[in-house]
């Protein structure tokens, strides 16, 4: 059953109902145990502190957003240039994949506190977080759509005459497209917690501060409902990030609805 183009009611039915389910065993089992709310509070609990704070959360949101948006943006900029060059110059591979590589092995964590210390408390720290954490999986993912060029079809081209250009807007953006957007889905799932991570170092406003925040005051109800938020919008932006991926991507979308079909 389909309810406009391309969405399947079944596809979102099946996790729907578990986590309903999920739910309910939670908000029994709390209180068949007797379970103190200062440990883990009932999801009713946590509905009822999400309208206590409801006021609050707007700005966080949108400081949250702004950053992870930021981020991915010039994440994705700064990955698309590394991919191409990486593609193009073997030499420049062969020097900065390995460094691209290690540089995942840095726990944000760990390098959140050093960016603050480098650029203050605004937003640009939270901005770099999550430039680096989308940098890797856009770059990787654009590579391997380059390297998927049919060798072939570039040499017909020149043989017709056609331009770096004409090769570029032919074969090589349709053949990366796909690839790119599989590494910013990725990297947009991350993006919001990238930011929350730096906003959990120092910041004066964000999810990450409403955090920290709630635990100094050992509301863990309130935890709860960042955490819920901090998830709604990664779906969110997720399903932003897919959704521009189909537009811009049409053949991708249509190829795969065909081996659905079969």
């Amino acid at each position: 059953m389909r309810l406009g183009r391309g969405f399947r009611v079944g596809r979102w039915l099946p996790p729907a109902a578990l986590i309903a389910l999920l739910l309910l065993v939670w908000e029994l089992s709390v209180r068949a145990l007797g379970t103190p709310a200062y440990i883990l509070p009932p999801p009713s609990a946590i509905v009822v502190a999400f309208g206590e704070v409801r006021p609050l959360l707007g700005q966080h949101i949108v400081t949250t957003g702004t950053e992870a948006l930021a981020g991915i943006l010039v994440g994705a900029v700064i990955g698309v240039a590394l991919a191409v060059a990486v593609w193009a110059l073997p030499l420049f591979r062969r020097l900065t994949y390995p460094l691209l590589v290690a540089s995942q092995t840095v726990p944000m964590v760990v390098l959140a506190p050093l960016l603050v210390l480098w650029f203050g408390f605004g937003l640009t720290p939270k901005v770099v977080v999550v430039a680096l954490i989308a940098v890797f999986p856009v770059a990787i993912s654009t590579v391997q759509g380059l390297a998927a060029v049919d060798g072939e079809q570039i040499d017909l081209l020149r043989s017709m005459g056609a331009g770096r250009r004409d090769i570029l807007r032919v074969v090589l953006v349709p053949s990366a497209t796909p690839a790119f957007f599989a590494g910013l889905r990725i990297a947009s799932a991350y993006a919001i917690a990238g930011a929350v991570i730096g906003e959990w170092v120092g910041a004066s406003s964000g999810l990450g501060l409403f955090l920290t925040r709630s635990q100094a005051s050992f509301r863990v109800d309130r935890v709860f409902v960042g955490v819920a938020v901090i998830t709604v919008l990664s779906v969110a932006l997720f399903g932003v990030v897919d959704l521009l991926a189909r537009v811009v991507a049409p053949w991708q979308r249509a190829g795969r609805e065909q081996e659905e079909d079969v």
